[in-house]
């Protein structure tokens, strides 16, 4: 059996599938944070519900795990069993949205000769030698999500990149001798399917996974995305949906643009082009509860939304709600309202929003294309893809067919890839995720609101545009 564990922003998931790669269980556990911050012991927690709820998991033999980032843990010592709880001492995780370190990130990007935005790993642990003087000394590793949890199953204190070459957004000797900070704190590089270790006999006693299972390193949210959607051939595109939204294009090229991050893509030899949007599914919640619906369910909410018509009334939003990455990378953007008038109401409000979210999409694909890149099919994972109505509108106003995988918690999926192809069932990850990725729907855009959502881009990007220039005068 092998068992996939993915931390979120919100909520840890996890899956057993058998060895063939059927899922014969899923289970999640919501975690609460604190803004951008949130407590690793939490995480023990929701990793012993989960665990427990699963009717044994004495069979597995394999474990990977993907999370949420660039999240920092700042983590003081050792792998500690606190009343059944696998746990250890550590300072706040900083999520990935914590983007306090802006003065940091200019630091580091001018040393790396390259844009290293603030919510980046290095910037944080920079944050913290700076200004958090007290944590830094106790640190003995510097952390991200899942990087903590294999720790905590393993003992192991690695580093996973997601492709060899990324370096750029983690760190290396010279900068970090360059910051003065402490080398040892920041641990070995190993790469996703590389051994990671074995689940330890204190890990087996807490959660009930034999001792002995071999943990492979897994990935980052939006690499097993990737994967767990079959976004592996040229022009296909993943789009992780979430509390925050990533758009991952499969190229030849990386294109060579700071607006857009390029990694090597996990198939050989080409590149994820991406943008993540801060507020996607984080500006609809902001919504939900701003608008009196704070108790209703989703399914509610979006057929509020559908009373509306296509536009919303002419009125636009901006889901800059905690700044933006890409495009437009200003972490000093907000949120915006452009249009409201005395005939607006509830419903063109929440419609506005999610609207605003899907052309946020768009605005990262629309730069995908103007530097030359195929933007094909949209390939969705995450919670929201059970809304038929956000779906829809994806669909219409990026203009492209959105395809819905059969389990659309993408990265479970992704981190069997991952283990199926380091366990040698397949020859490579590409012909995992074409054997184990199938689709259950797709939408089609809607010819009839082609001009006007054409129209209503317009506005998005130059109310955007016209903001900025108005601050800098």
């Amino acid at each position: 059996m092998i068992l996939t564990l993915d931390i979120g922003t919100t909520t840890l998931k996890g899956a057993l599938f058998d060895d063939a790669g059927t899922l014969c269980s899923f289970k999640y556990a919501t975690v609460p944070s604190q803004g951008f911050l949130i407590d690793p012991f939490q995480w023990s927690l929701a990793l012993k519900t989960v665990c427990s709820s699963f009717p044994s998991l004495s069979e597995v033999d394999t474990v990977t795990i993907s999370g949420n980032g660039p999240t920092l843990v700042p983590v003081f010592g050792n792998v500690e069993d606190r009343g059944g709880i696998l746990s250890c001492d550590s300072a706040m995780a900083r999520l990935w949205h914590d983007r306090r370190a802006t003065q940091e990130s200019e630091e580091v990007s001018r040393l790396a000769n390259s844009f290293v935005d603030a919510s980046f790993s290095l910037p944080k642990a920079l944050y913290v030698y700076n200004r958090e003087p007290e944590i830094y000394e106790k640190t003995k590793f510097f952390l991200s999500s899942y990087d903590f949890f294999n720790y905590l199953l393993t003992g192991e204190a690695k580093t996973i990149l997601h492709a060899k070459g990324s370096e750029r957004w983690y760190w290396n000797d010279m900068i970090l001798e360059q910051l003065a900070l402490d080398k040892t704190k920041f641990p070995a590089f190993c790469y996703p399917g590389q051994l990671i270790g074995t689940v330890s006999s204190l890990a087996s006693l807490c959660l009930g996974i034999g001792a002995g299972a071999t943990v492979y390193a897994g990935a980052p949210d939006f690499f097993v995305s990737i994967l767990g959607t079959g976004a592996v051939s040229l022009g296909r595109v993943c789009d992780r949906s979430g509390t925050s939204e990533g758009i991952n294009l499969c190229t030849k090229e990386p294109l060579g643009d700071n607006r857009l991050m390029a990694y090597r893509h996990p198939i050989k030899p080409y590149y994820n082009v991406s943008g993540i949007i801060s507020s996607s599914g984080q500006a609809i919640l902001w919504a939900k509860n701003l608008f009196g619906l704070k108790e209703a369910s989703y399914d509610r909410l979006y057929e509020e939304m559908a009373e509306a018509k296509p536009g919303s009334g002419n009125l636009i939003f901006l889901p800059y709600l905690c700044g933006e990455r890409a495009p437009i990378w200003d972490a000093k953007a907000r949120g915006v309202f452009n249009g409201l008038a005395l005939e607006t109401g509830r419903a063109e409000m929440l419609r506005s929003v999610a609207e605003g979210v899907c052309f946020a999409m768009r605005d990262v694909i629309t730069v995908m294309e103007d530097l030359g890149a195929k933007v094909g099919e949209l390939r969705l994972s995450g919670g929201p893809t059970h809304s038929t109505f956000l779906n829809q509108l994806k669909a219409d106003i990026t203009r492209r067919e959105v395809l819905i995988p059969m389990i659309t918690d993408a990265e479970l999926v992704g981190d069997l890839i991952i283990a199926q192809t380091a366990k040698n069932r397949y020859a490579s990850l590409s012909e995992a995720a074409e054997d184990l990725v199938s689709i259950k729907k797709r939408y089609t855009p809607n010819p009839a609101v082609q001009g006007l959502y054409e129209d209503l881009f317009a506005v998005y990007r130059s109310t955007y545009q016209k903001l900025k220039e108005r601050k800098s005068q």
